[in-house]
């Protein structure tokens, strides 16, 4: 059976698909874990856990090293997200109750799920579509990407709004982990090979337990509002990735587009940051709903508009050399061979 094969075929598959499954025991049979214990309720409720081994493997996969090049695209992309995700924690925290909307069609949105669904891009569907439809350079930007992961920038923005107050060894806790992996993985680059194979591999564990925290009542109640949040999500952060792009990258646009989406690993935010502070559990629920259906939405049309944006591009400029078209670097033994050539 080509289980994986299928998996694969849905966006963001790997973390959806076991959340999914998680939320489905969790709505049907809620005591599953109490009743199996041992290394089953482990399972099922170590998210945290699960999160932070993740985080540290996260850590350990970046390397330092980077080009000039690479670095201010990326530099660029990353920042003017989490800037925009900062506008709208903003706004929205003079309107929205910390523990969320409670009836009408905006119930479950809170400041908390929409700074999940747009402070963090999905890397791999980046890197993915900037293969296809931007330069190399443009395709390593997933490079800083990487560091949005986790709930270090969720919590820095709901401190920033005065929504939260974390302590100095919070902030320090919550990124221990991943510096600990990323010093690792720099040090020694067979450890970063070693620990980074783990990160893909994780990702279907913390989604099944995240997903046994999730009443599939709530995404129910959320569905119209979540499709809605990730077109809200493409809208709100594309247009300035884009503009930022073009005027600070370099670029012309494409790789704004692509770096407009939800990340799947921001699904795990909103309950993190309950754990850390309780205030925000009555909208931590709802908030995964929401951003879930957000990574899925983003995750759909955000190829399809990058597409169409780098074919109207290329119309309009000529072609673009893209990551594919790239010529491959020659090997060192290839080198050598066609300096031995010139000297006879």
């Amino acid at each position: 059976m080509r289980i994986k094969y299928f998996i694969d075929k849905i966006p963001g598959g790997m973390m959806l698909v076991p959340l999914f499954i998680g939320a489905l025991v969790h709505t049907f049979t809620p005591g599953a874990g109490e009743y199996f214990g041992s290394f089953t309720k482990g399972l099922m409720t170590g998210t945290v856990p699960i999160l932070a081994v993740w985080f540290f493997c996260m850590g350990a996969s970046i390397d330092v090293r980077a080009t000039g090049t690479v670095l201010r695209k990326s530099g660029t992309l990353v920042l003017t997200k989490i800037a925009v995700a900062w506008v709208v924690a903003m706004i929205a925290a003079q309107f929205l109750p910390t523990g969320g909307v409670q009836t009408g069609f905006f119930a479950g949105l809170s400041v908390l799920a929409l700074i999940a669904a747009m402070d963090m891009t999905n890397g791999g569907l980046y890197a993915s579509i900037m293969q296809q439809y931007g330069s190399k350079e443009e395709a390593g930007a997933f490079v800083l990407m990487s560091l949005e992961s986790g709930p270090l920038v969720t919590m820095l923005i709901l401190g920033s709004t005065g929504m939260a107050v974390f302590e100095p060894q919070t902030f320090v806790g919550a990124v221990l982990p991943f510096l600990v992996g990323f010093l690792l993985g720099n040090l020694d680059h067979d450890l970063r090979a070693y620990f980074g194979k783990a990160t893909q591999t994780l990702i279907p564990f913390f989604g099944f337990a995240l997903g046994c925290t999730i009443d599939l009542g709530v995404i129910a109640q959320t569905g119209m509002l979540g499709i809605v949040l990730g077109i809200a999500v493409i809208i709100i952060t594309g247009i300035p990735l884009m503009l930022a792009d073009r005027w600070i990258g370099g670029g012309n646009g494409t790789a704004g587009l692509a770096a407009s989406s939800t990340a799947g690993a921001a699904v795990a935010n909103p309950v993190i940051v309950a754990t850390m502070k309780p205030e925000f559990l009555p909208a931590a629920q709802s908030a995964t709903a929401l951003v879930a259906a957000s990574v899925i939405v983003t995750s759909i049309v955000v190829p399809i508009l990058t597409a169409y944006w780098a074919k109207h591009m290329k119309k309009k400029h000529g072609h673009l050399q893209t990551a594919a078209d790239a010529p491959l670097q020659p090997t060192d033994a290839e080198v050598k061979l066609r300096n031995a050539r010139s000297h006879t």
